[in-house]
């Protein structure tokens, strides 16, 4: 079994078909996607487009249950004015169709990768799609957020960080950001996105785990371009975070 878990593309659909291309080459037998899937980017009925035509399982993420309802905990991620306008632009270019898909995502996925052990799949932690995990977090708080689920491989997106934590006999991983790669420690003021997408490929055999962390460059220019043509508000600033000296 090889499950490509994916996350966070965030609407740009330009690093999502560098995904699907790169996938090509490979031997997949599953995509499973980890949510944050369409809020954000200039693209978000062509990644709704994407995920239908793929039929893989979604998780909800914190940013697509957003999308529908518009309601979120903002002592744990703060709105500001230009994402409310970016939010109602998306909702202008969704259908009903479109929007009752996003409304399909799931809390959690479980996908089993053989007859003892099961992919448990969510966005921030399986109780909740806005909790955060680091590398740095405390194992107290790394183990109460992930609860107890015996058997179980975990996954989950939210903080666009690859990384990889045991927890038991198995271990947490996070595929990175298809969409929205960055460094978050980076210094300066203008936040600089990475020119790539990111993911990762799970494969289980004969009790055997291996664990792939991808990353994709893509076409920047071609994502500069598809945003200054979109009509998404705030553009230059989006663009700006792509460009770099």
């Amino acid at each position: 079994m090889r499950i490509a878990v994916i996350s966070d593309t965030h609407g740009n659909c330009v690093a999502l078909d560098a995904v699907l291309d790169d996938l090509k080459s490979n031997s997949i037998d599953q995509i499973v996607c980890l949510g944050d899937e369409i809020q954000g980017g200039p693209q978000p009925a062509e990644t709704v487009e994407r995920l239908r035509a793929l039929g893989c399982p979604v998780v909800m993420g914190n940013a697509d249950s957003w999308l529908l309802t518009g309601q979120g905990d903002e002592m744990v991620e703060p709105v500001t004015e230009t994402q409310r306008r970016v939010r109602e632009w998306s909702l202008a270019r969704l259908s009903g169709e479109d929007i009752k898909f996003i409304e399909g995502f799931q809390p959690t996925v479980e996908i089993a990768l053989d007859e003892k052990t099961r992919l448990l799949c969510f966005h921030g932690s399986p109780a909740s799609f806005d909790e955060l995990i680091f590398p740095e977090t405390s194992e107290d708080d790394f183990q109460r957020m992930l609860g107890v689920h015996p058997g179980c491989v975990m996954c989950g997106g939210h903080t666009h960080l690859q990384q990889i934590r045991r927890i038991g006999d198995y271990f947490f991983f996070n595929p990175g950001s298809v969409g929205v790669a960055y460094n978050r420690h980076q210094p300066g003021e203008i936040l600089q996105m990475d020119p790539w997408a990111e993911y990762a490929i799970l494969a289980s055999e004969a009790g055997r785990l291996n664990l792939e962390f991808r990353r994709v460059p893509f076409d920047v220019s071609s994502l500069i371009q598809v945003v200054l043509e979109s009509g998404r508000p705030n553009a230059q600033a989006f663009v700006a975070q792509y460009k770099r000296a």
